[in-house]
């Protein structure tokens, strides 16, 4: 099963910006994400005709890094070679990283967008590559093989492909137990794995769609109205478990905005 395969996973995430131009020429130019669709005040970009990111313009929306909200959006590409071809772009464009991990389920690297906003790039090994202990997925952060990836690569770049999703969102909040009451008990998700100030949420089985972090908003409350960055999360649910919530909208105990639309 993967990551689009699971009762509930990420549909697209949406980020207020100041820049709109400055930005989504950023999202396509070094994410190789497409222009979908937008007007003036927000611009709606994909893969193939996924949308996976909607940026809307609020020049007076202001950044609060240590606020709950956003850590990163996590693009996840449909094999190695892909994440291999990508990390050829990103060296041949001078694209700045802040950082490349292994986590045992999946290989990532890490960047910001220009207004601060955390990315994820990251291909999954084989599900049969997993270890599990009971219910939770063993991940780890070890140091990641840049050369191996490099060499995966089997093409150019050509921008994302058909079947990138996101995978995950990765979110700030304020108090680890309090954002597993609210991921467990109210979006009936499982925790995948627990670690370093961190939990993680999936359905289906998959490492995880959302995970709540409080490196940098330990103790954060409710999210400013004025703020930049994570406007919503739109997850998509099949049937089952949209009856299940018995909602399509939500904010968690920080106000982070999650709506539910159901599995086209």
């Amino acid at each position: 099963m993967a990551s689009s395969d699971a009762p509930i996973q990420i549909g697209r995430v949406a980020l207020i910006v100041n820049d709109l131009d400055k930005v989504g020429d950023f999202y396509r130019s070094a994410i190789g994400l497409e222009r979908l669709a937008g007007g003036g005040e927000e611009l709606v970009l994909g893969a193939g005709d996924l949308p996976l990111l909607a940026l809307r313009r609020d020049r007076a929306a202001r950044h609060r890094p240590r606020e709950a909200g956003l850590f990163h959006t996590a693009f996840l590409l449909p094999d190695r070679a892909a994440l291999g071809r990508w990390l050829r772009h990103a060296a041949d464009r001078q694209i700045g990283l802040d950082g490349a991990s292994d986590h045992l389920v999946s290989e990532a690297l890490y960047l910001r967008d220009p207004e601060g906003n955390g990315i994820e790039i990251y291909a999954d090994r084989p599900r049969s590559a997993w270890q599990t202990d009971g219910r939770a997925v063993r991940m780890d952060s070890i140091a990641l093989n840049l050369q191996g990836l490099l060499d995966a690569a089997d093409a150019p770049w050509a921008g994302a492909p058909a079947g990138s999703v996101v995978g995950h969102v990765h979110l700030q909040v304020g108090n680890v137990a309090e954002a597993e009451a609210f991921y467990m008990n109210r979006l009936g998700m499982d925790r995948s794995a627990h670690m370093f100030g961190a939990s993680f949420f999936a359905t289906g089985g998959y490492h995880h769609h959302l995970a709540g972090n409080i490196w940098n908003s330990r103790g954060a409350g409710p999210r400013s109205a004025d703020a930049a960055g994570l406007a919503e999360v739109v997850l998509v649910a099949d049937a089952d478990a949209l009856a299940a919530l018995g909602a399509v909208e939500f904010s968690d105990p920080w106000g982070t905005k999650l709506r539910v639309e159901p599995k086209g």
